[in-house]
């Protein structure tokens, strides 16, 4: 099993900033491909970006420009460092990570997602 915890929501003023961390623990042999979405209420749970283990990167073309997806593989850590936050960005933000973990001697797959840190944004 995979844990990820997510870290850094917090309500803030439009125009703000807001850094989000994504701590993934477990039996972890290899994380691939990571990534951030988020779900406001009501509508369905959408891509904001994704970071390849090399550091290729994927945004939505609404947080393309202001929000910066990073890893830190060492730590098996995910980070978003969102600027210039706008009230529409409002929304519980998922870390999500697939890769692989060594059990018992055997490697299997996993996708795995955290349980969601709140991000408001309001005046």
């Amino acid at each position: 099993q995979v844990q990820l915890v997510e870290s850094g929501g917090d309500l803030a003023q439009p125009g703000g900033s807001l850094r989000l961390s994504c701590a993934a623990s477990g039996r972890i042999f290899g994380i691939n491909d990571m990534g951030w979405y988020r779900q406001a209420p009501g509508k369905q749970r959408d891509l904001v970006a994704t970071i390849t283990k090399g550091g290729s990167t994927n945004y939505a073309d609404s947080v393309n420009g202001r929000f910066t997806i990073s890893r830190d593989n060492a730590k098996n850590t995910l980070y978003l460092q969102m600027n210039s936050l706008k009230p529409e960005d409002t929304a519980v933000y998922y870390c999500n990570a697939e890769g692989f973990v060594n059990s018992l001697g055997y490697y299997r797959s996993f996708n795995s997602w955290g349980q969601g840190t709140q991000v408001t944004v309001s005046s």
